[in-house]
């Protein structure tokens, strides 16, 4: 899993667990705590988090959740979630998913995915790196998955040819999303404004017919590996 180096010195998260699984919730809870940088608040239903979430004055910066909670569905609790609180970031957690389950999270708006039996220290890194703006997958689903979303945006996965479209600077910032990199660390590595990373970002999106960074993320692996 590609986690960037700025996840150290951070300071403590605020971690909404939404996971109608006391055993599995009280777990991932336990250990996050341990790590000492998060502060966790746990919620086994989409009910309940809904009126927590409306009863905070200083809401999480990252939620986890199941994404096949049983009372409600998971991707319709994002939607109403966002639509109040549209800066906090959506990580979801599942066994071993669809890829098209993966799909649609993405374009619900979520930032990272995690498998439930991965390490703690992954589930660590991947809640810190989401916290910075990251978007996050496991390696086990990255391939399959780049090629689903191309597909999914696409409708008849003919969106390698609009890649003509692009212009130099465009297919460099391209390259870096494609490594992980948020639009401040493309600012930096090209020497350019973060506005100006921004401005080319928005291009490219429309350009392509895309509607996320990590759309195009998986256009550039498609293509590279075309």
């Amino acid at each position: 899993m590609n986690i960037p180096t700025e996840v150290q010195g951070m300071r403590r998260i605020r971690v909404l667990l939404i996971e109608d699984n006391r055993l599995l919730r009280d777990g991932i809870a336990t250990m996050l705590e341990a790590h000492g940088d998060f502060d966790v608040v746990e919620i086994s239903n989409g009910t309940d988090a809904l009126s927590r979430l409306q009863g905070l004055s200083d809401p999480p910066q990252v939620i986890l959740i199941d994404l096949r909670l049983a009372e409600m569905d998971s991707l319709r609790l994002m939607g109403l979630i966002l639509a109040e609180q549209p800066d906090i970031r959506i990580i979801a957690m599942d066994i071993m998913p669809e890829h098209i389950d993966i799909v649609q999270f993405v374009e619900a708006g979520g930032w990272g995915f995690i498998l439930k039996d991965a390490t703690m220290n992954e589930y660590s890194e991947t809640i810190r790196a989401v916290a910075l703006g990251k978007c996050v997958l496991p390696p086990l689903l990255t391939k399959s998955l780049f090629t689903q979303i191309i597909h999914h945006a696409t409708g008849n996965g003919g969106l390698s040819d609009n890649v003509t479209q692009l212009t130099q600077r465009e297919r460099q910032i391209v390259d870096l999303i494609s490594e992980g990199l948020s639009n401040k660390d493309i600012a930096l590595r090209l020497h350019i404004a973060t506005f100006t990373v921004k401005s080319h970002v928005h291009n490219v999106l429309e350009k392509l017919a895309l509607g996320t960074r990590l759309q195009i993320a998986a256009f550039a692996r498609k293509d590279g590996n075309s």
